[in-house]
């Protein structure tokens, strides 16, 4: 039986078929990677993200519950129609089917065009000339002795409530972008325009999967988590938008984000990503350090940033504790890892989650801390 090639079997075979070529060339060629990143995206990003960025709400948000809606509505409407229209059933299920072939045709072309090739281009450290050596446990002592005393001073020239918890007072907007852009000089594919940092309406649900923010490739929007711990919003907001720009590794995006708060006027932002770079580097202390070095950094740290560290952790365990969503935050949050974690190694990041605490090794080779 021969199969007529109409226009729409046409257009999905060039879609489903480029993207099986493309997303073969990222894997078998970081030269590819590194021309696209640089050549390709920023024309898409322009193109699309511009116009999406006026809308005053997270398109990418809005389709992903449009799609379940329609998941859910599916087999119910398409079994009424099926018992109603019963002599037009074989148009009904090529209806039904042509629905859901375009929009997996265009949630694989967008994946593969703003995310998939890009987790194949070089690393940041290779892009800008940012050296790799061994580190000892006393140069992370040092880094984590200099982000105490930072983030200790900073913690005391912010906002804080009755509680002594942090106060957000900055923007979530043109400082962010601005602060982004101003690592141009030194990083030229960080500059240009940036898209809006858009809140999430469902923050409560990216809470119950630990969720900070989220970069959705098929709207290039910066997303964010507005329900958090407010200390949160400012380094997360900076880090979604360097995925925007096509850093896709969690680690790099981690470190643009710390660059970008570090070097702000802001004093908030500064904050921001001092207590996020300490939490990291203070993991590292405690996997790889002595007993005397845990208690020294620990021993610098000033009340305000030990409230606002509780102040975070408290916020997560209350999440997972209440009863409030649709669903149990345990099984959301197990789900949400699993998923995550496999979407990750799915993108040639070996060792998962665990890569976002690489941003250490990225401010010790850049010299963070360094006397």
């Amino acid at each position: 039986m021969r199969i007529k090639l109409n226009k729409n079997r046409i257009a999905l075979l060039i879609i489903f078929g480029g993207c099986i070529i493309l997303n073969i060339a990222a894997w078998l060629s970081k030269g590819f990677c590194d021309w696209y990143g640089a050549n390709i995206q920023p024309i898409l990003y322009n193109a699309f993200g511009r116009p999406i960025s006026l809308l005053p709400f997270s398109l990418g948000e809005f389709m992903i519950m449009a799609l379940i809606v329609i998941i859910l509505v599916t087999p119910i409407s398409l079994l009424l129609l099926l018992i109603f229209l019963k002599g037009r059933r074989r148009l009904v299920l090529k209806i039904y089917g042509l629905v859901y072939i375009w929009i997996l045709a265009f949630i694989v072309l967008t994946e593969t065009l703003n995310c998939f090739i890009l987790y194949h281009r070089s690393t940041f450290g290779e892009t800008y000339g940012i050296p790799t050596a061994e580190h000892t446990n006393a140069e992370l002592v040092e880094l984590c002795d200099y982000l105490m005393v930072n983030t200790n001073d900073l913690a005391a020239q912010v906002q804080r409530d009755e509680d002594g918890k942090f106060i957000l007072t900055a923007d979530l907007d043109e400082t962010a972008r601005s602060a982004m852009a101003a690592l141009a000089d030194e990083f030229p594919q960080l500059g240009g325009y940036y898209v809006t940092p858009k809140a999430i309406i469902n923050s409560y649900f990216m809470s119950q999967q630990y969720l900070m923010g989220i970069y959705f490739p098929f709207s290039f929007e910066a997303n964010y988590n507005e329900q958090m711990y407010p200390s949160n919003l400012p380094e997360t907001v900076c880090h979604e938008l360097a995925h925007t720009k096509g850093f896709m590794l969690e680690d790099e995006a981690n470190f643009i984000a710390f660059l970008a708060c570090d070097r702000c006027d802001n004093v908030e932002y500064k904050y921001s990503a001092y207590l996020r770079a300490l939490k990291y580097v203070l993991s590292e202390v405690k996997d790889n350090c002595s007993d005397e070095d845990i208690d020294h950094v620990y021993s610098l740290m000033s009340r305000d940033v030990a409230v606002d560290i509780k102040g975070n952790s408290d916020y997560w365990k209350s999440v997972q504790e209440s009863d409030e969503g649709l669903l149990p935050s345990k099984t959301v949050a197990a789900v949400s890892d699993a998923a995550m974690e496999a979407s990750l190694k799915m993108n040639g990041v070996a060792d998962g989650k665990k890569s976002y605490g690489r941003m250490v090794d990225l401010m010790l080779n850049y010299g963070i801390g360094k006397k």
